[in-house]
């Protein structure tokens, strides 16, 4: 009776291992899925990033929001030729610029650029588009209206 309570334990013990081993396994799965989850959401940004870049590189196309445009108020015209300076082929520029502000239809812009570099004096004309978020409609809808879709 003692050999069969022996061998009934022994069997009762591999058996409790074996699911305290399949146990532990799940919960190792378990807890590198949860950190794998962790860190793909906190490291998206930065990846997908990345990954845009990569894109841009490959295909050429630009990567949005790279860049920015800042409007600055100035009190005065010397101020404003001051903060105005630039850099070309190694020298500081002093140029007298003027800004045109051009409205069009988003479908337009290429159009617009493209005749901008065809007239314009400069080799790199700055040419910078802003879509519009928000408006008054009746000035949109005259733009619209204004402006075919060719």
């Amino acid at each position: 009776m003692i050999l069969v309570a022996a061998g009934r334990m022994e069997w009762l013990f591999q058996r409790c291992h074996k699911e305290v081993v399949v146990s532990s396994f799940f919960r190792s799965v378990l807890l590198l899925s949860c950190m794998f989850l962790v860190l793909s959401v906190s490291m998206y940004p930065g990846l997908w990033s990345i990954g845009v870049r990569l894109h841009s590189v490959f295909t050429g196309s630009y990567v949005p929001g790279h860049h920015s445009v800042l409007v600055i108020n100035s009190p005065n015209e010397q101020t404003a030729k001051d903060i105005g300076r630039y850099y070309w082929k190694g020298e500081i520029q002093d140029a007298s610029e003027i800004l045109m502000l051009v409205k069009t239809k988003t479908s337009m812009i290429q159009k617009v650029v493209d005749y901008v570099r065809s007239v314009h004096p400069y080799a790199n004309p700055e040419v910078l588009s802003f879509p519009v978020d928000d408006g008054s409609l009746a000035y949109m809808k005259w733009m619209d209206e204004a402006i075919p879709d060719d």
